[in-house]
């Protein structure tokens, strides 16, 4: 599916105006779901760039928000969180922030560190304003700043844990770790919206992903998860380059248009 890109601002955001790159499958229509979606850069990356992750969900004929979540307020926690959060809280009023409709859908979603942002929304948003949220797709998240599971010890690999472990100290030089900063810590688990969950065999964030997956089916939350092969490109998602084909892009389309279709269908837990 062809998809189309445009830059927007949205000024009416609560914390101030928050910059943001749209990606729109050119077959939406009415009802097509909405995706509020968290870059990567280990808590230390701004700036609107292109997405092949975004690009891979909108060609499932969704509307995918970008957002430049670190520069409004830095990157230090809960700034980003709390961007996050005033940018979900805009576009849950469909009306004012002019996308989709009364019928769309409201998801969030992030790959690595945006990843980490995308499941503090949904924890704030089950807290705040539970009714909004229909869905959160968590790509890889980096939610455990201790940094201690097998296949982490294995990211030097491809030259990731040292950037890591810089990110978390940058995001929570705050002082401090709330859960909603670490979401792994997070002791209430239960009643926060169903999760798509990605990863694959040869990804250094596999084990915390599949942890945090396990966490959450064990509170009774619906997860679909996907672990992609081996050698399938996936590192690529974190900036890095590979030679075999980019299978993992396909995944994540079909496997996030049959997610929200099940999402539809009937509320009840997804398939695992």
């Amino acid at each position: 599916m062809t998809v189309q890109v445009k830059d927007m601002v949205f000024d009416k955001v609560a914390i101030g105006p928050v910059s943001t790159r749209i990606y729109q499958g050119a077959e939406y229509g009415k009802g097509s779901p909405i995706v509020l979606y968290f870059h990567g850069g280990a808590f230390q990356s701004s700036g609107l760039q292109d997405n092949a992750v975004a690009e891979a969900i909108a060609s499932a004929g969704a509307i995918v928000v970008v957002a430049d979540y670190n520069a409004p307020l830095g990157g230090v926690f809960p700034k980003p969180l709390e961007v996050g959060y005033s940018l979900f809280s805009y576009m849950a009023n469909k009306r004012a922030s002019g996308l989709g409709d009364r019928n769309s859908a409201l998801l969030v979603a992030g790959e690595e560190a945006g990843g980490n942002i995308a499941a503090s929304v949904a924890f704030k948003a089950r807290d705040h304003y539970a009714d909004a949220l229909d869905g959160q797709v968590l790509i890889s998240p980096l939610v455990d700043p201790f940094m201690g599971s097998s296949s982490m010890r294995e990211a030097d690999s491809i030259g990731m844990r040292e950037r890591w472990a810089a990110g978390w100290s940058h995001y929570l030089s705050g002082g401090g770790c709330h859960p909603y900063a670490a979401p792994c810590l997070c002791s209430r688990i239960s009643g926060v919206a169903p999760a798509l969950i990605f990863t694959a065999k040869d990804d250094p964030l596999r084990d915390e992903t599949l942890g945090f997956a396990d966490r959450l089916k064990q509170a009774g939350v619906p997860v679909r998860q996907h672990v992609s092969p081996a050698g399938a490109g996936w590192p690529s998602i974190y900036g890095g380059t590979s030679d075999k084909p980019p299978g993992w892009r396909e995944s994540i389309t079909q496997e996030f248009g049959s997610f929200v279709r099940d999402m539809r269908r009937q509320p009840v837990p997804l398939k695992t």
